[in-house]
Formats: C-alpha cells, sequence, structure tokens
C-alpha cells in the first residue's frame, strides 16, 4: 500500500514538472485532476453555481499561466487552493454574491424517498449552518473536511502558522455545532 502511494506521488510531481516544461498532456492532466476539487472549495465559499464554475476555470487558467512560478519542493495542491482562495477573496471584493437556496444533489443509490428527503434536509441545514460561519472558519472547514487537507496544508494555503490552522478548526467546529443545533 505505501509503495504505491509513493509511486502515485512520484507520478504526480512528474506529471507537474512537465507540465511546467510546458507538455499540453500534463497540463490538460493537472485541469482535469483539480477542476473537481477547485469547483467544490469555490462553490462552498461562493454559494452559486455558476460563479464557482467561472472561478474555477479562473484559477486553473493563473495555475497554468503561472506554473513557472510554482516551487517543486512545495506541494502543488496547497498552492492551486492558495490561487483560489485568493480568487475567492478578490471575488467578494468585487461582488456580493447571494446566497443560493439550492442543495447540492445528493447521489441517488436506490434510498427511499423518507431517506432522501431527510438527508437533503440535514445537507441543506449543514450549509445553512456554514453560512453562518465567518470566512476564516468557513474556509478551514471546507478545507479539511470537504477537500481533505492536511493541517499542514492548509497552513501553507492559508499562509499562517499550524497552530492558528489548529485554533480556527477547533473554534469553526464549536460555532459550526452551535449553528447546527439552533435551526429547527
Amino acid at each position: 500500500m505505501a509503495l504505491r502511494l509513493i509511486e502515485s506521488e512520484q507520478r504526480h510531481a512528474e506529471r507537474i514538472l512537465s507540465a511546467i516544461a510546458g507538455d499540453q498532456s500534463a497540463q490538460s492532466w493537472l485541469v482535469e485532476s483539480y477542476t473537481a476539487p477547485i469547483f467544490r472549495y469555490c462553490y462552498r465559499m461562493l454559494r452559486n453555481t455558476e460563479d464557482a464554475q467561472e472561478l474555477t476555470q479562473e484559477v486553473l487558467l493563473r495555475a497554468l499561466r503561472n506554473i513557472e512560478r510554482f516551487d517543486p519542493n512545495r506541494s502543488f495542491k496547497t498552492w492551486v487552493f492558495s490561487i483560489a482562495r485568493n480568487a475567492c477573496i478578490d471575488f467578494h471584493r468585487k461582488k456580493r454574491p447571494t446566497v443560493s437556496d439550492a442543495v447540492v444533489p445528493l447521489e441517488d443509490k436506490g434510498p427511499l424517498p423518507s431517506e432522501i428527503t431527510l438527508q437533503k434536509e440535514r445537507a441543506q441545514r449543514l450549509e445553512q449552518a456554514l453560512d453562518t460561519l465567518a470566512p476564516l472558519y468557513r474556509e478551514v472547514i471546507i478545507l479539511y473536511h470537504f477537500e481533505h487537507l492536511k493541517y499542514q496544508e492548509i497552513a501553507e494555503t492559508l499562509d499562517v502558522p499550524l497552530g492558528t490552522v489548529m485554533n480556527r478548526i477547533f473554534r469553526a467546529r464549536r460555532k459550526l455545532r452551535e449553528a447546527y443545533g439552533e435551526q429547527p
């Protein structure tokens, strides 16, 4: 298992180096690999599908245009999420987005209609609770729980000390529990 992970990480690093060197297929692979995670992050930060799609494209274009600035000794994942974070901040400065009432559709694998309704209600309550969090708390929850970044990767992405990340996640979870519990 560990050997596969090392080989996978090594192959990932090789593709990134190829993309930096101008290999079009490696650059396409990067776009394919990072579109979904960047979209999820942007959607959860902006709460609007169209804006998230537009920003995802912008983030990936910025990453490809500036790929020669990437330091191969660092994590590409944290670098691209840093670009996404900055793009979301810029977006919020330019335009105050409206909160969408739509819930991200859940994958249907044949549950009962009552189970689907309950899942949608829980997802909506969670999304509403996330909306009550300040952006600095919402982003650490999204990066850790939804995008599965490690504490150190989040610290690098946000350019803050590791202790700050740990503190924000602790406080964000507490605030999220409070907000989730307060709703009917």
